[in-house]
């Protein structure tokens, strides 16, 4: 990792290790279709509103912050991404959920996950559980499973950061509302469910846990 000179523009473009892995696959999967923007290194705090030079130089110490080179993790890479909206929207949408976290005492518990956009129109949202070796997800009010080849597809690949294990271990749905039923463990096991506004792109992580089916004790 490094920093890139912000005295002149640069376009540093590199393949990551998902785009080298689609490429190497060598069956038409790597098709760049859609690009975005984030700011990850932008530390808004230092927005000067009092700097005695005025308004022109409220934002001189972010403008002249040093940026990232591109690396390959798309896992650490843009994770604050820049978001499209209608030119009159005077408030962000917040993606709101019940509980932020989610406790199961054993093994066949359901629990019902129904998320709501506020400030945002009727969407519906991408659910995806971390590891479906903890629990599982069925949708409730219609939709579809989404795998990881249906977001290679779309020209993208999952809409939430984890890593390899993680990934290979994950499911997502795309409907309104999902079911989250415990599975049978041994000893208690943490995971997350990520809810992603399809419209919006608001998201919320809810944290799972199941504790040890008592049978098993």
């Amino acid at each position: 990792m490094g920093f890139l000179d912000n005295t002149s523009i640069t376009v540093d473009a590199i393949l990551t290790k998902k785009g080298r892995e689609l490429l190497a696959r060598g069956q038409n999967e790597f098709k760049i279709t859609k690009f975005a923007l984030a700011d990850d290194e932008v530390d808004y705090n230092l927005y000067d509103t009092a700097h005695p030079n005025g308004s022109n130089f409220y934002a001189a110490v972010i403008e002249n912050m040093p940026l990232l080179e591109a690396f390959v993790d798309e896992n650490q890479l843009m994770r604050y991404k820049l978001t499209t909206l209608p030119k009159e929207t005077n408030k962000l949408p917040i993606l709101e959920l019940p509980s932020p976290s989610l406790t199961f005492n054993g093994a066949g518990i359901t629990q019902a996950v129904t998320p709501n956009t506020r400030n945002a129109p009727n969407e519906t949202y991408t659910f995806t559980l971390f590891n479906a070796d903890v629990a599982n997800i069925s949708l409730t009010g219609g939709g579809n499973v989404r795998k990881e080849q249906d977001f290679i597809n779309a020209g993208a690949t999952t809409p939430v950061f984890m890593n390899e294990a993680e990934r290979k271990r994950s499911i997502s749905v795309v409907g309104k509302s999902v079911r989250v039923i415990s599975r049978s463990l041994t000893t208690l096991t943490n995971t997350n469910l990520s809810v992603t506004g399809n419209s919006s792109g608001a998201q919320f992580t809810v944290a799972i846990s199941v504790k040890a089916d008592p049978s098993k004790v």
